[in-house]
């Protein structure tokens, strides 16, 4: 009697969970067959369309959705005073740049620094800081509400944090932000994310690889 209920359990396990195999073929997001493997981006099942946005670049343009589609591109949010992760990514990711500029510059993947501090971040101080690092980088910022929508649409969050003298000083604040990368389609969609510690290699061939793919 032991063994034939131990045989009865087996099986029920064994069709459980064979059913469970089926429901996660079924289910399971199915990969994009026409798109490349990466070492460094992971990527969401469909690519996100981003809502509408109205960002202020340092040349005094507006970034917009539009300014975004035909490259693939990186979104970093940061600021200028930021004092070791910012300068560190930006430092990283120049050294992917550097490999991009053989490409036509209206295929070259693109970085967007984000400013999540727009009371100290005027748009000369932005782009000069952005430009020390790669003559490529693109950099924006806008209002607290704009930036808030921006950066959830990616998944991303900042917070404003007072220091210690913050009363008697109105600059004595730091801001804590995500510190990945949104990986956008050349259609302007959010298509993944890399996570740190980056390697730019790694990041430099990805971004390589999927322009060449998507290249007309």
């Amino acid at each position: 009697m032991f063994n034939r209920n131990a045989g009865i359990i087996l099986l029920i396990a064994l069709a459980a969970g064979l059913g469970l195999v089926a429901a996660q073929k079924v289910f399971a997001p199915s990969p994009a067959s026409d798109r490349p493997a990466t070492e460094s981006i992971t990527f969401y099942p469909q690519p996100r369309p981003l809502p509408d946005f109205n960002l202020g670049q340092s040349d005094g343009t507006r970034l917009i959705p539009g300014e975004l589609k035909g490259h693939w591109t990186l979104v970093f949010l940061g600021f200028t005073f930021c004092p070791d992760v910012c300068p560190t990514t930006l430092a990283d990711l120049a050294q992917a740049q550097k490999q991009w500029e053989a490409q036509p510059d209206t295929l070259r993947p693109r970085l967007v620094f984000i400013s999540v501090d727009p009371e100290r971040d005027t748009p000369t101080r932005l782009g000069e800081y952005v430009h020390a690092f790669h003559k490529d980088t693109l950099a924006a910022t806008g209002d607290v509400p704009s930036l808030e929508r921006f950066a959830t649409s990616l998944g991303f969050v900042f917070q404003k944090v007072p220091g210690k003298h913050f009363d008697e000083n109105p600059e004595d604040y730091t801001l804590e932000h995500s510190a990945s990368l949104a990986v956008l389609d050349p259609d302007g969609k959010l298509a993944g994310l890399i996570r740190p510690p980056f390697n730019a290699q790694a990041i430099a061939r990805d971004l390589q690889t999927l322009t060449e793919k998507t290249a007309p």
